[in-house]
């Protein structure tokens, strides 16, 4: 990808209809991508497809996707674990019928085993995910993504030491999740720079050329996120993270989960446009 693109999570708001109507929604606000949220349910069908993929080319839209939240790859039930596998290889499936590009997940929860255990569990959920998905799709990208929780898998460090040692995965970089998993840290100038070189080092300058990124504003307590909210409503210094984004030439897409999605990305990509 050779911009930033700024999109909604889910359809925007003032959406009157489907996914279809999602899609050309965004473009008519002026926006450059959507992620389809599978939070609860997958509920794309497959006979549904074509037309999105008709639609995204037609608008130019980039396609994401969250996959559902119903997810623990670190589950010590074998039923869990295999069901966060299908839900993740069936998301990417539809992703991929649909012409999306990138598709994000939490991956579990530390529970009672170490943060060392967790990984080597959720490494090999990810290798199994992979297996399906190459069958069908060697280019869309799969996502961890940095979560919110201290409680749950996925802080930066993680992230890019699964993204080394497995091809076709990236982080999906969410910098108000890092911000609420830190009781407030990295949320300065200086300190995005620092979490955009750490990528850079650790995956080279694809994974700049290729990000998938969430924002929103975000209330936090002692173990982490608890709600979005509006970003203006929200200590997230956002406007300094789109500056620093713009310096280092970023590609890839934002996508605002704030409640409110269209009036935020449309003000990201304001101050994008402006810096």
């Amino acid at each position: 990808m050779k911009e930033l693109l700024f999109g909604t999570a889910g359809k925007p708001i003032s959406t009157k209809g489907d996914t279809i109507q999602g899609i050309k929604r965004v473009r008519s606000l002026g926006l450059d991508c959507m992620e389809l949220e599978f939070v609860h349910s997958i509920n794309i069908a497959k006979e549904k497809s074509p037309e999105i993929n008709k639609t995204i080319k037609e608008n130019n839209i980039i396609l994401t996707c969250h996959a559902p939240f119903y997810i623990n790859l670190n589950s010590a039930d074998k039923k869990k674990f295999h069901a966060s596998i299908n839900y993740i290889v069936n998301s990417a499936k539809i992703t991929s019928l649909c012409g999306g590009w990138s598709v994000c997940f939490h991956a579990g929860y530390y529970q009672k085993d170490s943060k060392e255990k967790t990984y080597e569990k959720i490494k090999e959920g990810v290798k199994k995910i992979l297996e399906e998905v190459k069958i069908f799709d060697r280019k869309i990208w799969i996502r961890p993504e940095i979560s919110g929780k201290i409680s749950q898998f996925g802080d930066l460090k993680e992230l890019i030491k699964l993204s080394q040692e497995l091809e076709q995965v990236m982080p999906c970089v969410d910098f108000s999740h890092l911000y609420a998993r830190t009781n407030g840290n990295y949320n300065t100038k200086n300190e995005f720079k620092l979490i955009l070189e750490e990528i850079e080092k650790g995956l080279g300058k694809e994974a700049l050329n290729n990000m998938h990124i969430h924002i929103s504003g975000i209330e936090y307590g002692e173990k982490g996120e608890k709600n979005h909210l509006i970003l203006k409503e929200s200590g997230l210094n956002y406007k300094d993270l789109i500056r620093v984004l713009k310096e280092f030439k970023i590609n890839g897409v934002v996508i605002c989960e704030s409640p409110n999605i269209e009036e935020d990305a449309m003000l990201m990509q304001e101050i994008y446009r402006k810096s």
